[in-house]
Parts: structure tokens; sequence; C-alpha cells
């Protein structure tokens, strides 16, 4: 036999506990299992649920947020010509590892951007890296390509 064949009984159903009807109901006489004093224990108490007893509620103890923090934010990284043009020599090749190899982005930066603020004179060639209209024309007059 299992919990779901055994067969349901009628007639089981006992009405609840009417409190406060006398000493000879069992549930009667001086307190009604209220307890002795106190607000909870008066006739018309009803205490909200966020209710803290004077303390200051919870909700108000949280600090302001002005809409939520996006969890994937991607933060863009800006490197500029003129960094390039420091820390790589002629023919190197420009990337997400060898920028974090070189240590000019963070290790976990994820979305680089070349802008073309400085001077270049060094054929390099960029891949897998977005750019700046005047960092595309500033690399392509040096001699350097874009894959």
């Amino acid at each position: 036999m299992y919990l779901e064949n055994i067969p349901k009984r009628t007639n089981r159903t006992m009405g609840g506990k009417r409190l406060g009807r006398g000493y000879g109901s069992g549930v009667g006489g001086h307190t009604s299992t209220r307890g002795s004093k106190g607000q909870k224990s008066r006739a018309g108490h009803k205490s909200l649920v966020f209710f803290e007893g004077g303390n200051v509620p919870f909700f108000r103890r949280m600090p302001k947020f002005n809409g939520f923090n996006k969890p994937n934010k991607k933060i863009a990284t800006a490197i500029n010509i003129d960094i390039l043009e420091k820390n790589f020599k002629d023919g190197d090749t420009v990337s997400m590892e060898s920028l974090k190899k070189k240590a000019l982005i963070a290790q976990r930066a994820n979305f680089v951007k070349i802008l073309g603020d400085g001077v270049l004179t060094k054929k390099i060639t960029v891949e897998n890296i977005p750019l700046s209209k005047s960092a595309i024309e500033k690399i392509q007059s040096a001699g350097g390509s874009i894959k």
C-alpha cells in the first residue's frame, strides 16, 4: 500500500479552537493564549508585516540605488595611436593578446578601441580590434594594415 492509495476518510475535519469563550472551554479564561500585556494581547491588534517594533524599517535601512547594474556590461578601454607608437616596433601585430602582454590594457578587459590621437610612423598590423576613422587613416598612411 502506498500513500496515494490510502482511501480518504470522511467526516474527519475539526473546527478551529474558539479562544476566549469561558474557563470551561479549556482555551478561555485570563489571557486566552495571548500572553500577558503588550500590544499583541489587546483587542484590535493589527501589526504590519514590515513593522519592527519601532526600529527603522528594513526598506528604509537599505541604500537608495537609481536603476540597476548591468551584470554583463562591457566597458571599452581606449588606446590612442601615440601609445602604439611608443610600445610597438615596425612590423608588429597589435591584437588583444599583445596589448595584454605589454600591460597596456587590463587582463580582464574584454573590449578595446583604438583612437586616432597622436602620430604614427611605424608599419603595424591591427587584428580584430575596432578603430576610429582617424585611427584607420593614420595606420594606412603609415603603411600599416587592418585585418
